[in-house]
């Protein structure tokens, strides 16, 4: 997938950017004050976006010396859709950056990518204090699904509820 504006362009990742890519997840992490959470090394990436069982794909936007951000996400699927769609883990666009389109074109690359595969939706979560980033997915139509709520398990009560 690439897509291609006058000042900047998107393309797939590939192996050679995974350091690159381990880079954006930190400021990305920095940027949502969760930096001291993130554990990835460039080895487990290699293995996670590249090996051969892997079902994640990651967009970077370039300009002609910087990468300027990327996109992160995976297959999902709706029972009550009957089809497949996309779960956006991350998106971020570095702050040098912002404003000029860059968010919008990763996005609507990946919604593209959605209906190709004949998907039904696109999904992702935001940090309920990130104002700028509710407005933006708010002016792309998107819309927040109050009565949803996350959870999570990882970490040792991940590992005692496998042993149950």
């Amino acid at each position: 997938m690439e897509a291609v504006n006058k000042n900047y362009y998107i393309r797939s990742a590939e192996l050679d950017d995974v350091h690159e890519i381990l880079v954006l997840i930190k400021e990305l992490a920095d940027y949502e004050r969760l930096l001291d959470e993130v554990v990835a090394t460039e080895e487990q990436l290699v293995e996670t976006l590249f090996g051969e069982n892997s079902n994640v794909e990651v967009l970077l936007a370039f300009n002609e010396n910087h990468v300027l951000g990327f996109a992160l996400y995976f297959h999902t699927y709706s029972t009550f859709l009957g089809r497949s769609g996309i779960y956006l883990e991350d998106l971020f666009v570095r702050e040098f950056a912002r404003g000029k389109g860059i968010g919008q074109a990763l996005l609507q690359n990946i919604a593209k990518y959605a209906l190709e595969i004949g998907g039904g939706r696109l999904e992702w979560s935001v940090l309920d204090w990130n104002e700028s980033a509710i407005n933006f997915y708010k002016k792309t139509g998107a819309k927040t699904l109050d009565e949803w709520t996350t959870f999570r398990i990882d970490g040792e009560k991940l590992e005692k509820l496998a042993a149950l």
